[in-house]
């Protein structure tokens, strides 16, 4: 694994970190999850940058918010309780089936 995709996963961390806690900081009112938000997000992005330099936008764009989307669907059905309906969840299967599809077999992916 490239040092580029090692950035990408601590990116995808950081923000799945940030989302959760952006929930909980509650508009902003609660200082701890306030403050793991917004380090969280400074962190996803700092390292989304770095991956950057070696795999285009486009394909680091569809990893990143791809895997983030079915991360953060399985922290709020965890930690929040939400529920994910039949489609919620055919859905989130697509979507990463999309993101094994450039990873596996795209050429643009940089591998």
């Amino acid at each position: 694994m490239s040092i580029s995709y090692l950035w990408l996963a601590i990116a995808i961390v950081a923000e799945v970190a940030a989302t959760s806690a952006l929930k909980a900081a509650d508009g902003f009112t609660k200082l701890v999850p306030s403050v793991i938000t917004v380090v969280g997000y400074a962190i996803a992005f700092l390292c989304l940058s770095l991956t950057l330099r070696t795999i285009p936008v486009g394909i680091t764009y569809a990893i990143w918010s791809g895997v983030g989307i079915v991360l953060i669907s399985a922290v709020a059905w965890v930690w929040y309780r939400q529920s994910l309906d039949l489609p919620a969840m055919i859905g989130m299967g697509l979507i990463m089936a999309g993101v094994l599809v450039i990873n596996l077999f795209s050429r643009t992916a940089g591998h």
